[in-house]
């Protein structure tokens, strides 16, 4: 998949005039590309799409105007483009308890290390999950995690026609979630 280069990121003027269009198709997209595992965990699967859209949002946000300061938004955000034969997602441990939230949050330590999140295509593929690093501490944990599945060709193929299941076997959350047929098919377009 192609990195998102600066022509393609509007200023912040011509955006505002768009983003309202942007926006709708842009959580139209998600949908498809949204898991829900177990009470707190959101998984949304990254593509040009989303990740454009992150940049635009960051950029009207922070009402950055300076052509520097955009290119380091693109660099950053290019992380989340998968790249041949990956699939990417945003990770989110959302707590609506805002009360609960340290106590909550605390309990999905490690989630992000080992394989404790993975991908499992039929019954032959088990892909484990790379988490970016710097996103937890030994006594800290980010709510937002950056992961990456790297598919070997043979995983992609049966990603076809195959059940495909993400799981998370962690202390503190176990679930197994098939893909929808709608999700399996918007990321099959991603590894093709």
């Amino acid at each position: 998949m192609r990195k998102i280069e600066f022509s393609e990121v509007k200023n912040v003027y011509e955006y505002e005039k768009v983003r309202d269009e942007v926006r709708s198709l842009v959580i139209d997209l998600k949908k498809s590309r949204r898991v829900q595992v177990g009470d707190h965990l959101t998984f949304i699967f990254e593509n040009r799409e989303t990740v454009l859209f992150q940049i635009q949002e960051m950029c009207r946000v922070e009402r950055i105007v300076d052509d520097d300061r955009v290119h380091e938004e693109i660099l950053v955000y290019n992380e989340l483009i998968p790249g041949p034969g990956e699939l990417s997602a945003t990770m989110m441990i959302e707590i609506e308890e805002m009360e609960r939230i340290p106590e909550l949050l605390h309990g999905y330590m490690g989630i992000d290390a080992g394989d404790r999140v993975w991908l499992q295509v039929g019954r032959e593929h088990a892909i484990a999950g790379q988490f970016e690093a710097g996103h937890s501490k030994e006594d800290k944990l980010s709510a937002v995690h950056f992961v990456r599945f790297r598919l070997s060709p043979e995983a992609i193929r049966d990603f076809r026609d195959q059940e495909v299941f993400l799981v998370v076997d962690h202390p503190n959350a176990r679930a197994r979630v098939r893909l929808a047929g709608d999700v399996q098919a918007s990321l099959l377009k991603d590894l093709n």
